[in-house]
């Protein structure tokens, strides 16, 4: 027997050997490469000179402090001077944000051709502003985003040609149908421009603050709040502090309170909330930009609420759904489309029962529902368990501060991370049809959304 086990010494030496040459050799960055396109200036560095030029981006809380908002890489001023985890941020910024954020990541490759995306950096959102705001452009909206295809056609073609542009990605700080008008719209339309139906962008993933619901290379990331935690210990103490927060307000709505001049879902909560007292209903006004970029004039009022209300506006999804998130405030939802549509890589679809209540604005409106009625009907123990549930899942909604510590960076993943993660495995997909030359799959609408979960 024991010449037996001798003889076995080795084959099981070899057997070690090559385990530990498997483990040194695996490649971390399989898969994960990314290449950053190098663009001229004018498509995104240039641009943020818009904020103190013809086209103002002034701090609304300090008109005089122009491109206050850009400090901080896009973050914004700190909300006081001993703040390390609060910022005055414009979502309008999120392009640089992102941007700068992309440029920490690990596995970022020098040659295309190493690469398994491509990162176009480009401002798109700041770039359509003289076609949004100047009257005088308005007929030639359909020309933003001309001269970054032009470029990506004509400056080393080989890049964009490789796989069709099903490798690229990039990211608009705003709702996908603000760049969505068809090339030949005639007049067009106030407010929007036709960059994302530009063919050379046809099969760019496009991560955007709100996607459409059939576009298939469109997905959702979550609007920026002004929380971004540059450490584990600071992350883990906001979430203890909105854990423990006493909620003594039944529900709040925050955002604008003028009447609207025909019945809606936002002028019945509204009219529940008149004469009602802040322990039955919580109105934070945030008319005329009274909250943009003063985190503390919604977030301490949603800190003492229980349920926050998130009527559907101009579109369906609002910032004021993530602010809910990170404060711990149960968000209460009108439609399906207003989030459970729109960030499966960040927010689970199929739990959404799990953490937010749904009540639909037809039984509001028109059925005589009353929201109070039934928010005080849900036992305060599920209250509490969807409570926890929801600041189990704050961390993935946050955009955590640049240069952040390695131990918060492994801990959580946050919004860039989960956003990247998931263009990554679209373009995986994507570029396994397009060479096993199977069309129909390159273009399908399903999707990996629910991956990953905590």
């Amino acid at each position: 027997m024991a010449s037996n086990r001798c003889s076995l010494l080795p084959l099981l030496l070899c057997w070690s050997i090559v385990a530990v040459s498997s483990e040194r050799t695996e490649d971390p960055c399989a898969g994960r490469r990314i290449h950053v396109r190098r663009l001229p200036a004018r498509f995104n560095a240039e641009l943020l000179q818009h904020c103190g030029t013809a086209f103002p981006l002034s701090d609304a809380a300090d008109p005089n402090r122009s491109c206050a908002s850009l400090a901080n890489h896009g973050l914004g001023r700190r909300t006081h001077n001993r703040s390390r985890s609060w910022y005055r941020t414009d979502g309008r910024f999120l392009e640089p944000l992102f941007h700068h954020r992309i440029l920490e990541r690990d596995c970022l490759v020098a040659h295309p051709a190493r690469a398994d995306a491509v990162f176009v950096p480009y401002y798109g959102a700041l770039d359509a502003l003289p076609y949004v705001l100047d009257p005088a452009l308005l007929n030639h909206s359909a020309l933003h985003g001309l001269p970054l295809a032009h470029f990506l056609a004509t400056d080393q073609p080989q890049v964009l040609a490789r796989r069709h542009g099903h490798d690229h990605f990039l990211v608009l700080a705003g709702p996908a149908w603000d760049y969505a008008q068809p090339l030949d719209t005639e007049p067009r339309l106030w407010g929007t421009t036709s960059l994302l139906a530009l063919p050379e962008l046809h099969n760019f993933t496009v991560l955007t603050l709100e996607s459409r619901a059939w576009p298939w290379q469109e997905h959702a990331v979550p609007h920026p709040t002004s929380f971004h935690p540059p450490s584990l210990p600071r992350l883990r103490a906001w979430l203890a502090r909105a854990r423990r927060s006493r909620r003594t307000s039944l529900m709040l709505f925050a955002g604008g309170v003028s009447r609207p001049s025909r019945p809606n879902i936002r002028g019945s909560i509204l009219a529940e909330c008149a004469n009602r007292t802040d322990a039955v209903c919580t109105l934070v006004d945030c008319s005329g930009g009274a909250c943009a970029l003063d985190p503390g004039a919604y977030m301490r009022p949603m800190l003492r609420a229980r349920f926050c209300l998130q009527p559907p506006g101009d579109t369906p999804t609002r910032r004021s759904t993530f602010d809910a998130v990170v404060a711990g405030c149960v968000p209460v939802f009108f439609e399906h489309a207003a989030a459970r549509m729109q960030y499966g890589w960040h927010l689970p679809r199929g739990e959404y029962d799990r953490f937010s209540v749904t009540i639909p604005k037809e039984s509001v409106v028109l059925g005589g529902v009353s929201i109070v009625d039934v928010l005080a009907a849900v036992p305060e123990a599920e209250v509490a368990r969807m409570r926890t549930r929801l600041l189990e899942l704050a961390p993935r909604i946050v955009y955590r501060r640049h240069g952040s510590t390695a131990e918060l960076r492994e801990a959580a993943k946050d919004a860039v991370d989960l956003a990247v993660e998931g263009v990554l495995r679209r373009i995986r997909r994507r570029v396994r049809a397009l060479e096993e030359g199977r069309p129909d799959a390159i273009y399908a609408l399903d999707d990996d959304d629910d991956t990953d979960l905590l």
